[in-house]
Parts: C-alpha cells; sequence; structure tokens
C-alpha cells in the first residue's frame, strides 16, 4: 500500500485562533471612565455650584446698582446697568485701597515673622527634648479653636479693663498699658499678634512633618566632618524642608488676603474702617449692611481676582519645581 501525503493547507499553519480577550483593553477603558465620573461627578457638581456659579452670579451683579433686596427682574431695567462704574469707585475710594494695603502688609509680615519663627520653633522641637509632646499639643491648640471663639477671647482679654492689662499693671508695667484694640496706631499690629498666636501651630506642625523626611544620615555625615548644629540646619536642613516651607507660604498667602473672621469679631468697626479693614470685611459692610449688593459684588470680584493672580504669579515663581516633580505625562 502506498500512502498519499497530502500537502498542508492554510489552516493547520495559522496560530493560535484569537481569543475573546483582546477586548478586554476596551471595556477597561470605558470602566475606568465610569468610575472617574461617579467619582468625580458628584465633587464637580458642588465645585461648580458653590465656587464658580457664585463668581459668575457675583460678576453678573457687579455691572449693576442694585437695591438691598432686588429681583431677578431689576437686572432688566437698563437704568440698573452701570457698567464698570462700581470697579472704578472702589479704586477711588480710600477705605478699600487702605484695606488692599493693610491684607499685603498682613501677608508680607507673615511671611517675615511667622515663617522663620515657624521654622526656628520647629528646628527645636525636632531635638531630643523633656516633655516634647506637650509643648506640641500646646502650641497646637490655638489652631484647633474656632475663630469666633478665639476672636472673642482676645477681644475681652484687649480691653482697657481687661486681662492684659491688669497683668500688665500687676507686674509693674503700667507705663505699657494701651487701648489695643481702639488705637489706630496699634490696632493692626495687635491683630496681626492675634493672628500669629492662633495660626502659628498649624505652621509648625507643618514645618515638623516636612522634617521627618529629612534624612538624619545627612546630618550624621556632616556632624562627623566638623559641621555645627547651625551649619547642619542651614545647608542641609532647611533646604530640604523647601518644598514644606513653600506649601506654608502659598497658604499663608491666600489666607492673608482673604482674612475675614478674626478681624471682623475681634476688632470694633468703627477701628474697621480706620486702620484695620481688609478687603473680606469692606466687602461685607458695603455689600451687605450698607445696602449695596452690586458694590460689594464688586469688591467680591476685584478680591477674587487679586487672590487668583497672587496664587498664579507664586506657583509660577515658586511652586513650578515642586509641581514638575509631581506630575507625569505618559505613563502607562
Amino acid at each position: 500500500m502506498t500512502a498519499t501525503l497530502q500537502p498542508a493547507g492554510p489552516a493547520t499553519a495559522a496560530g493560535p485562533a484569537p481569543t475573546p480577550g483582546r477586548r478586554r483593553p476596551r471595556s477597561s477603558a470605558a470602566r475606568q471612565r465610569i468610575e472617574i465620573v461617579l467619582l468625580v461627578g458628584p465633587a464637580l457638581i458642588l465645585f461648580l455650584g458653590f465656587v464658580i456659579l457664585p463668581v459668575i452670579l457675583a460678576a453678573v451683579y457687579s455691572l449693576y446698582n442694585l437695591p438691598p433686596a432686588f429681583r431677578w427682574e431689576q437686572l432688566a431695567e437698563p437704568d440698573r446697568f452701570v457698567g464698570l462704574a462700581n470697579y472704578q469707585r472702589a479704586f477711588d475710594s480710600p477705605e478699600f485701597v487702605r484695606a488692599i494695603g493693610n491684607n499685603f502688609l498682613i501677608l508680607f509680615a507673615s511671611l517675615l515673622i511667622q515663617g522663620p519663627l515657624a521654622i526656628g520653633i520647629a528646628l527645636l522641637l525636632n531635638r531630643p527634648l523633656r516633655g516634647r509632646t506637650a509643648l506640641r499639643l500646646l502650641i497646637f491648640v490655638p489652631y484647633v479653636l474656632a475663630e469666633v471663639i478665639a476672636g472673642l477671647a482676645w477681644k475681652l482679654l484687649l480691653q482697657p479693663e481687661g486681662g492684659v492689662n491688669a497683668m500688665l499693671e500687676s507686674l509693674g508695667l503700667g507705663f505699657l498699658q494701651q487701648n489695643w484694640l481702639a488705637d489706630p496706631s496699634i490696632a493692626l499690629w495687635t491683630l496681626f499678634w492675634i493672628l500669629t498666636w492662633k495660626y502659628l501651630g498649624f505652621a509648625i506642625i507643618l514645618m515638623l512633618a516636612g522634617l521627618q523626611g529629612v534624612p538624619e544620615e545627612l546630618a550624621e555625615a556632616a556632624a562627623i566632618d566638623g559641621a555645627s548644629w547651625w551649619q547642619i540646619q542651614r545647608h542641609i536642613t532647611i533646604p530640604l524642608l523647601g518644598p514644606t516651607i513653600r506649601i506654608w507660604a502659598f497658604l499663608s498667602m491666600i489666607g492673608a488676603l482673604q482674612l475675614f473672621d478674626m478681624v471682623w469679631v475681634t476688632v470694633a468697626p468703627t477701628v474697621r474702617g480706620m486702620a484695620t479693614e481688609t478687603m473680606a470685611t469692606y466687602m461685607v459692610q458695603q455689600g451687605q449692611f450698607a445696602g449695596q449688593p452690586g458694590y460689594g459684588s464688586a469688591i467680591a470680584v476685584i478680591l477674587f481676582f487679586i487672590s487668583l493672580a497672587v496664587a498664579l504669579i507664586y506657583q509660577r515663581l515658586a511652586l513650578r519645581r515642586d509641581l514638575a516633580g509631581a506630575v507625569t505625562r505618559g505613563v502607562r
């Protein structure tokens, strides 16, 4: 018998048949998009409703001269539209210009005084010290207190017959007694002291958290080479603490520009109008209590754009290298 060999066809030479698993990347990408929508969607809706929409409405209201209790249909009245007159009025107002100056004075004082003070205390508390945990807790307590409670407490203590003047009198330092919150020459600096007492603990805790990321091996190697403690902090610790310092400075600047509650609760309204007025307190005073919502909305828009400009400039100049290392592109 002779066996006949049949040539192998294309079907026998082909590889394994395609499996349904090859469609998984497309379904996985779709599932990932659905998860992003479900997770980000609620937060995005809240952000649009409580941040973006109020900014847009404030920009619209700022173009009108509106009564205290206005209705939507009044926006269609031709005599209500004033264009940019509210903005011109704001920058022509000495009170508002002084309020801008007060905000920036507090901003620069925070960076120049609170920053070095927080770094110095954090460096000391980072060393082995008896009662270090209790000291950290005591320093952080003022930040935990609500602004209204802290403001009212200091308002009572700094009254002419309050606890601060009474303590100075008992120590034989009666000549240092002042009308701390009513004297325009010192009211702003008194307010800055209260702000320092309130928010210094947050800065110290933030610096202490940043110090935990500084490798101890670098300090030990520098100490072996003969570097002093101050030289180690200056050339090793503080440069490595740079990202934390820059983040704190950003938060401090935005907080100084939007300062409202501590000023409103602590300082009397008459002094706010003279020496301690901020953009936020001026906005509330004019927009709500003076019955000028259009003018108050213009102040709000100006405050928004000043804060946005400062944030963008600072991000461009200081946070750029920190953000560049945190963003990855094209990673698969």
